[in-house]
């Protein structure tokens, strides 16, 4: 599938704000964590529901239904009651644009700076 804008840096440009979008049928949220950014699948291994909405401080997002913890630059499980991590998607900024490169097997734990153009 490749890289796909999913948003503007000016969208994310405050630290703690994230972007929700729907590609091909798949929840992608992106985060502005600390001046990078990070994307997961919008989705909680415990039970399916959406994970955003859940609080976010730092790096940890706290599903908002059963309070299961992912760290959203690596996808890790922090608490229970989930035990499968999230996945996680590379991301890069080209020019004014926050990119996430789709791909059958995304690699964990990657994520972009917000003043570099590219991975």
């Amino acid at each position: 599938m490749g890289w796909i804008t999913v948003a503007k840096v000016e969208e994310l440009k405050e630290p703690g704000s994230y972007k929700a979008v729907e590609i091909d049928e798949e929840r992608i949220a992106v985060f502005n964590v600390e001046g990078r950014y990070y994307a997961i699948q919008d989705v909680c291994t415990h039970d399916g529901g959406i994970l955003t909405g859940g609080e976010v401080h730092g790096k940890v997002i706290t599903c908002p239904r059963h309070g299961a913890q992912f760290d959203l630059t690596t996808g890790a499980v922090l608490r229970m009651p989930a035990v499968e991590p999230i996945q996680t998607y590379p991301v890069r900024i080209q020019g004014d644009e926050v990119q996430v490169l789709l791909e059958a097997e995304a690699e964990a734990g990657a994520g972009a700076e917000g003043d570099e153009d590219e991975l």
